[in-house]
């Protein structure tokens, strides 16, 4: 042991060892006595103390206490040398029922290596009680085992040792019973039971007992267990039955497993010997054997055949009762059954012909099954009566000798019951009456008697254009009362033009299943609906048929992308440099071929060269500035219009308008460009404009005559011009059919000037303030002073007014300058005429932008 402590502490420190000296070591042994059970933490005894040693050389030295048990139920505390309980001790469970029981510790102490032996003996305490393994101890003993008899039983386990243990057994008092107890050599004791009386278990079956085991501890413990005597029986007595000869009588035709009669024996023995079986005996006949059953175990003889009182009125039976002891005397006990008559035989219905198929349309009074009725019980009952229910179309009649036919009545439809169960009811005139049923099945054979009939007269098909050629576009389903044959139903298109095209081109239809077909993709743009007819006929003889009308509707698809109709492409526009916000550059108009939500166009503006000067109006596609021009401005200006529908998806197209920024210079003649290559002006202007010209010509050259004698008889020109200083406004009329927001003075012409002014047809009035002894021969001549030149929409007829700078003209004596100079001005009032929206108003779209007022118009006369 102390080789092997040795070890261990080298296994621990190498460099300790070889400090040790192991020819120091010194061995001691100390014995300490505590009972089982103390508390964790309990006062063992101070090891110090005992070895002599300091409490702080404990510490030093490493001092530990080490078990061979796995479980170190004892532990030093190094701070007061005492040994104490780390784990709680049960004496049985460490040394089970050992007469001693010792703990082994070494101790273990270092510089210098000593080893010390600590023995722990763990003392019993009564604890445990003395405890049986079974509660219940069964026992069997003959009723003929002789006195003295004797029963072993077993011991009680006490699991405390010593005094502790099993000390005495003790029994409860009995008539027939005593115990016995007997040593086994090692102080244990052997209860033993002895029979003291003879038994007889036809008194008393059973004998419970209780053995009570006691130990010798203080206080003392018990343990007891039930011991149950079984007195095992002999077959001494034979069965009796408890009547000699059973009368029964029962009705023929019982119904089977009924109960005939109970046989009952009695034995007095117990088991097997007391057991009473019951058997036919060897004399039953075997129909009795076929007809009845008996049970082996309880006597009870029931009905297993066809009991017929025509066949025997009365049996007679035999049973045997034995026990199954050794030795059996068996007895017999006499059956006789009495069958009584009765009506137990129904009539019989016999089929001698039958038609199970008929045709719906069969004459009434056809027969249609022959039968016959047969009943066993004729005497008890001579007459049999037949019907059938009333709410079939059939009747059954009564002949000779219980023979019935069954007719047709009324007309069959097959279409409303295809089959008949016909229920045919015979009752006999028996106490009580019997009566038997009959099903007969009619089937009712189908004619083609029914036209085949679509489920509604027309139908309607929504198919979305541009559907794939084949596919299923509806159905027209259709259906046949009748079965079979006439039920096969074929489908077919009549012949019918659709815009000229047989319909047949368009649709083609399953004629089996009645499922409708496109044959090409339709053109929401093209065909809108369509109607064609449709046949259904069945395959009877003679077929019959029925027609419907299908309409199909065309469902719009977005397919069709915005179609611009002005401009038709990329379009170059000019636009004055002196154009205020809300000038109508250009405008938009498009279309879309599709219809609804899909043919909703809205415009937007894209990419424009400056995004700060253009604006679109989304509804109507008019182009407008939204600030003046300054001269940092591009004088080229390119807007790119989206024109996009409200389909799903959406689909657009553009157009590009190049705007060209022009001085006020170029105006009027980029003016009368427009006016004579834009839109339905170009034809009605010409037109316009030469009636216009031809009379302005006839006034001018009046004015110049005038003028020449003027100058002829003054004798001298004045280049001088003077101004008119008598101004006004016109008014201002906003909703002016012509576009001329203000006037900036009043025009003083020549009456022949005026003349053809009042002669056209202007809606607006220009007021003149002309003195009437003025001078005919003074020609006033206009000359535009900030002038407002009116750019005129072909498309919409909106006008917008852009500010001009002021230009001067001086004419000479040339006629043919003074003529153009007269031209232009009459030009220029002209363009203020132009064609206005039929409302009169300037639509500016959603973002509407009022234009500027036309500048005051400055008169200048010049003396000639």
């Amino acid at each position: 042991m102390v080789a092997q402590l040795n070890n261990r502490v080298l296994q621990l420190s190498v460099f300790h060892v070889l400090l040790f000296h192991l020819s120091g070591t010194v061995q001691r042994n100390i014995r300490y006595s505590i009972p089982e059970e103390l508390e964790v933490g309990a006062f063992v005894g101070d090891v110090a103390r005992d070895l002599g040693l300091e409490i702080k050389q404990l510490s030093q030295r490493r001092f530990r206490v080490a078990s061979e048990k796995q479980i170190q139920h004892l532990a030093v505390n190094l701070r007061t040398g005492a040994i104490f309980i780390k784990e709680k001790i049960d004496r049985e469970e460490l040394c089970a029922q050992s007469f001693s029981c010792v703990l082994m510790l070494e101790a273990i102490i270092e510089g210098p290596l000593e080893i010390y032996r600590i023995e722990v003996e763990i003392l019993d305490i009564n604890d445990n009680a003395p405890l049986f393994q079974r509660e219940e101890i069964n026992k069997a003993i003959s009723e003929v085992a002789p006195v003295g008899t004797i029963i072993p039983l077993p011991s009680a386990m006490d699991a405390d040792a010593g005094i502790n243990g099993v000390h005495s057994y003790q029994l409860n008092p009995s008539a027939h019973f005593s115990l016995k107890l007997q040593s086994d050599g090692e102080q244990s004791l052997i209860p033993e039971l002895v029979l003291e009386r003879p038994l007889d278990r036809e008194q008393q079956t059973t004998h419970r007992l209780t053995l009570t085991a006691t130990d010798g501890g203080n206080p003392k413990k018990i343990g007891t267990t039930q011991i149950i005597i079984t007195v095992l029986d002999v077959n001494d007595n034979a069965p009796v039955c408890k009547q000699s000869i059973y009368q029964i009588t029962t009705p023929e035709n019982v119904p089977k497993d009924s109960l005939i009669v109970q046989v009952t024996a009695e034995d007095l023995d117990e088991g097997l010997n007391g057991e009473v079986i019951y058997s036919f005996s060897d004399h039953t006949p075997d129909r009795v054997r076929e007809l009845f059953s008996l049970d082996p175990a309880s006597g009870e003889i029931r009905v297993i055949g066809a009991v017929d009182f025509e066949e025997a009125n009365n049996y007679q039976i035999l049973v045997q009762a034995e026990n199954r002891g050794t030795q059996q005397i068996p007895v017999y006990c006499k059956v006789i059954l009495k069958i009584s008559d009765v009506n137990d035989n129904w009539p019989e219905i016999i089929t001698t012909s039958t038609f199970n198929t008929i045709p719906e349309n069969i004459v009434a009074n056809t027969a249609v099954s022959l039968i016959r009725v047969r009943d066993r019980d004729y005497e008890n009952s001579p007459y049999v009566s037949c019907s059938i229910p009333g709410d079939i179309p059939f009747n059954l009649n009564g002949s000779f000798n219980n023979y019935f036919t069954l007719i047709t009545r009324g007309n069959i439809d097959r279409e409303k019951v295809p089959e008949y169960n016909v229920t045919i009811t015979c009752t006999d005139s028996g106490s009580p009456p019997l009566s038997t049923k009959k099903l007969i099945r009619v089937q009712i054979a189908d004619i083609n008697d029914n036209a085949p009939q679509f489920t509604q007269p027309s139908f309607t098909v929504h198919v979305t254009e541009n559907n794939v050629i084949g596919s299923s576009i509806g159905s027209v389903p259709a259906i046949d009362p009748d079965s079979n044959q006439n039920a096969q139903l074929s489908y077919s298109i009549l012949d019918s033009l659709i815009n000229g095209l047989p319909s047949s081109t368009f649709v083609s239809i399953n004629p089996t299943s009645g499922a409708l077909f496109s044959r090409r993709s339709f053109d929401y743009e093209q065909t809108k609906t369509f109607t064609f007819h449709v046949q259904v006929k069945d395959a009877g003889i003679p077929p019959l048929s029925s027609n419907a009308t299908v309409k199909v509707v065309i469902i719009d698809q977005n397919d069709n992308a915005p179609v611009i109709i002005s401009p038709l492409s990329a379009v170059d526009d000019s636009i004055p440099r002196s154009a205020d916000s809300g000038y109508l550059v250009s405008k938009v108009t498009a279309t879309d071929a599709d219809s609804g939500r899909n043919a909703q166009l809205s415009y937007e503006l894209r990419r424009p060269t400056d995004e700060s000067l253009f604006t679109v109006a989304p509804k109507t596609g008019e182009i407008w500035t939204i600030r003046r021009f300054v001269h940092k401005d591009s004088l080229k200006q390119k807007i790119l219009i989206v024109v996009k529908d409200k389909g799903t998806p959406s689909l657009s197209s553009t157009v590009t308008i190049n705007v060209s920024v022009l001085d006020d210079l170029a105006e009027n003649s980029s003016n009368e460009s427009l006016f004579g290559t834009i839109g339905p002006w170009k034809t009605d202007v010409k037109q316009y404009l030469m009636i216009l010209f031809g009379t302005t010509s006839f006034i001018l050259f009046v004015a110049i005559v005038i003028l020449g004698i003027k100058v002829h008889r003054s004798g001298n020109y004045s280049g001088s011009h003077c101004c008119v200083g008598d101004t006004s406004y016109f008014p201002r009329r906003r909703n002016s059919p012509h576009g001329v927001q203000k006037a900036s003075a009043n025009l003083q012409m020549p009456p022949s000037y005026r003349e053809a002014r009042d002669n056209e047809n202007h809606p607006q009035d220009f007021i003149d303030e002309v003195t009437p002894n003025e001078a005919v021969s003074h020609l006033m001549l206009v000359k535009l002073h900030e002038s407002a030149a009116l750019t005129n929409n072909i498309k919409n007829g909106a006008s917008v007014s852009a500010e001009h700078g002021k230009t001067s003209y001086t004419l000479n004596m040339d006629t043919t300058g003074f003529y153009e100079i007269c031209s232009n001005r009459q030009w220029d009032m002209e363009q203020s005429s132009m064609e206005m929206y039929p409302s009169g108003q300037y639509n500016l779209g959603e973002n509407e932008v009022e234009p500027d007022h036309r500048r005051f118009m400055e008169i200048h006369s010049h003396a000639l």
